[in-house]
């Protein structure tokens, strides 16, 4: 039994897919326990009946075609018109549209991607240094995680039985602090920077791209209006928003046809969401074993001998979440590691849509964070810098994120101020 599971391990340090891994390592604990396989497909069978599943691949979906679309294009111009004139606007313009695709497209990467290549050479004209353009752009990835309809929120309620209309609201307020920490940091490097092509104001310019753009503005309006408003699920919200962003693309601004090209958008969607189900439904497998084998217990109480209360906790919990956002992406962290904390947490009196919004924050800042930190490769491919220099350039925006991560943690309002207002 040590042998297979080293063996496993050492398969996985080598580069074995996870989803492997986790099977793998599930078919082992049976075959240990002297259990049927059977109880395996019990969980995911249990994951397939979960209401809120569907929405995974209709969010994806609508993430995949606005990036196709034309919609970051249209969202920079937007912002630019809209704040580009202020001092540190193009920064701001970077920070906001990036915030605003990743909360739909759900993947920092994407951002980086769709985002990175127009966004640095805008502010590498606009006078701002190559170092604080690589590092914003960089770190802007992932700004939008915490903002509905996030994916990452959505993995998550579904991993910990959360409801996910009280995660979106739980992560605005968060999301918004963070947005202007860094916006506030951006407009301070860029007091003395002069946007290119617009010095000053202009409201036709401001109309002209609203109107180009109004389709793309209503998009989360709508979603706000309708999920917590109370007039839509967000099984039906996530449908709605697959169906308006494909009949805003291939019938209103037509930058999308019928053909090849939107088949292959969809298989890129579907990629994206078959990984993360097959691995959430190995993962799941896996962690009723591990929670049958009483292992939370037993952590728990390892940590109740050493730990005496629940800001030491916190504090703990933090420095392993970030440990685990700097070797696994985001997706695959969740699936596997927010059940065993779950039960930890709970003992030491963590809400658990508070530690879903610590759990995120920590994963957020892992983004940026070597060795498995995707936003550092992806920006390193797209901007054609080292890996390394991507990495020194991110260093003032994560201080500005370890910062935040401390006042959110110990200050649970932010993320529970939905509670003094609920109705």
């Amino acid at each position: 039994m040590l042998v297979a599971v080293a063996a496993l391990v050492l398969l996985a340090l080598l580069g074995l897919p996870l989803f492997v891994v986790l099977g793998a390592g599930s078919l082992l604990g049976v075959w240990a326990s002297e259990l049927d396989p059977a109880v395996l497909i019990i969980e995911v069978n249990r994951l397939a009946s979960s209401p809120n599943l569907v929405a995974i691949p209709l969010f994806t979906l609508a993430g995949t075609v606005l990036a196709a679309g034309g919609a970051p294009r249209r969202m920079i111009k937007l912002f630019n018109a809209a704040l580009g004139w202020m001092p540190g606007g193009i920064a701001i313009v970077t920070l906001t549209s990036c915030a605003f695709f990743t909360a739909f497209s759900g993947a920092s990467g994407i951002t980086i991607l769709a985002l990175g290549g127009l966004l640095y050479p805008i502010l590498v004209e606009g006078n701002y240094t190559e170092r604080f353009s690589l590092g914003l752009v960089t770190a802007s990835g992932s700004l939008g995680l915490l903002f509905p309809p996030s994916l990452a929120l959505l993995l998550y309620g579904i991993v910990a039985q959360v409801n996910i209309q009280t995660l979106f609201l739980a992560g605005v307020v968060p999301g918004m602090i963070l947005l202007s920490m860094e916006a506030a940091y951006s407009a301070f490097v860029g007091r003395g920077c002069c946007p290119p092509g617009q010095l000053r104001f202009s409201l036709r310019e401001l109309g002209a791209a609203a109107r180009e753009g109004i389709w793309d503005i209503l998009l989360p309006v709508g979603i706000i209006v309708g999920i917590f408003g109370g007039y839509l699920t967000i099984t039906e919200a996530a449908a709605c928003t697959a169906a308006y962003v494909l009949v805003v693309e291939l019938l209103v601004t037509r930058t999308l046809r019928f053909d090849h090209r939107l088949f292959l958008i969809v298989k890129e969607a579907a990629v994206l969401v078959g990984s993360i189900l097959i691995i959430l439904s190995m993962a799941m497998g896996l962690t009723n074993l591990l929670i049958d084998a009483q292992v939370p217990m037993r952590i728990l109480a390892v940590l109740e001998a050493s730990i005496d209360t629940h800001l030491e906790f916190l504090l703990l919990l933090n420095l392993f979440l970030l440990v685990v956002g700097a070797m696994m992406d985001i997706f695959s962290a969740i699936v596997v590691v927010v059940p065993l904390i779950l039960p930890l947490a709970s003992r030491f009196g963590v809400d658990p849509v508070h530690l879903g919004i610590i759990f995120l924050a920590n994963l957020e800042i892992g983004y940026c964070t070597p060795p498995v930190g995707i936003n550092l490769f992806i920006s390193s491919q797209r901007l054609h810098k080292p890996i390394l220099t991507c990495f020194r350039a991110s260093v003032p925006f994560l201080l500005i994120m370890v910062l935040w991560l401390i006042l959110i943690t110990y200050v649970p309002f932010v993320s529970l101020w939905w509670r003094e207002w609920s109705w």
